[in-house]
């Protein structure tokens, strides 16, 4: 038992909270609101339950199913809110152009701060960190600024390209930095779930209105209700990645030299040279080998043990 409580707050934690509770909050609205309004077949009587125990076990069945199918779209699901993803070409550009333009107004906003307290300055500095150094960066969303941030913190900071090098810096850094991003990640995970989960049952609820048994009020409250959280979780996604962002900055300065390292690097200590080291590690990974990498990473390569001297000093005799 101690071994499974292990697992489950390990990485199992994660997809308990980030994908599994928000689909059971969603499928929990779903069974008990908008299901006795829709018109069931031959099919669908004979699998419904009729106890409240069977319907218990047919909430976290569907809820288990649900929340692992969403984490595993969550790459697509969390690409349509950056932007990426089903924007056409019109709507990006636009995107793009109203997130800049709301950047430069915080930017202005805080380089003349007259008239406005400690605790409002800082509230505007934390709206404009929100947003890629690099204005070149810049998403067409909040929340794909609000990410966007932090995956171009490595190269910005140390040309360290962290979205090619993510899984060699993941398997290197301290454990305590990896554990702090997992978990800062699952509120996000956990808001944007609920927001997917919000548009479909809001969705059936408006569907099920043409039922004949429908309870048309209650649907309505059902549908309206959602909706108007829909704004509130997807704000709640960009606040949480805050902490986000800062786990990954932590990894990204804790993690280089334990990454230098593994990579048989010598961390150099000048700035500009350690720039240079990772903008040839990150070309090395995304390119074909040529003869010429040979002596570009000369200076950076650690030098190979000395044959002659053992790894490991001999043990001390009886006399000593």
């Amino acid at each position: 038992m101690g071994d499974i409580a292990k697992g489950v707050l390990g990485g199992g934690w994660a997809l308990v909270v980030g994908w599994l509770l928000p689909a059971a909050l969603n499928l929990a609205v779903f069974f008990f609101g908008v299901a006795p309004s829709l018109q069931r077949t031959a099919v669908i009587e004979r699998v419904w339950p009729g106890s409240a125990s069977q319907t218990a076990l047919l909430l976290l069945c569907a809820a288990v199913l649900f929340g692992i199918v969403l984490n595993a779209l969550q790459t697509p699901l969390y690409r349509i809110l950056e932007g990426y993803l089903l924007w056409p070409r019109g709507a990006y550009d636009r995107g793009c152009r109203r997130q800049q333009a709301r950047k430069e107004r915080i930017a202005d906003l805080i380089a003349h701060p007259e008239d406005r307290t400690p605790v409002q300055r800082a509230l505007l500095n934390e709206q404009l960190a929100r947003y890629p150094a690099d204005d070149g960066q810049l998403a067409p969303t909040r929340l794909g600024n609000a990410i966007r941030r932090f995956e171009e913190y490595g190269h910005n900071r140390f040309l360290l390209d962290t979205q090619v090098l993510w899984n060699e810096l993941n398997a290197t850094a301290p454990a305590q930095a990896r554990r702090q991003v997992e978990t800062a990640r699952t509120s996000v995970d956990f808001f944007v779930a609920l927001l997917y989960g919000h548009g479909a049952v809001a969705v059936l609820a408006m569907a099920a209105l043409t039922s004949a048994d429908a309870e048309r009020p209650l649907l309505v409250v059902i549908a309206i209700t959602l909706s108007a959280l829909i704004p509130l979780w997807y704000r709640s996604a960009v606040y949480a990645t805050d902490e986000w962002a800062a786990a990954v900055r932590a990894m990204v300065n804790l993690g280089r030299k334990p990454l230098a390292d593994s990579l048989g690097l010598v961390l150099p200590q000048q700035l500009a040279e350690e720039r240079t080291m990772w903008r040839l590690v990150t070309r090395m990974s995304r390119r074909p080998y040529r003869d010429a990498a040979d002596t570009a990473f000369a200076p950076y390569r650690a030098a190979p043990p000395d044959p002659h001297c053992p790894i490991h000093p001999p043990a001390p005799g009886p006399g000593t």
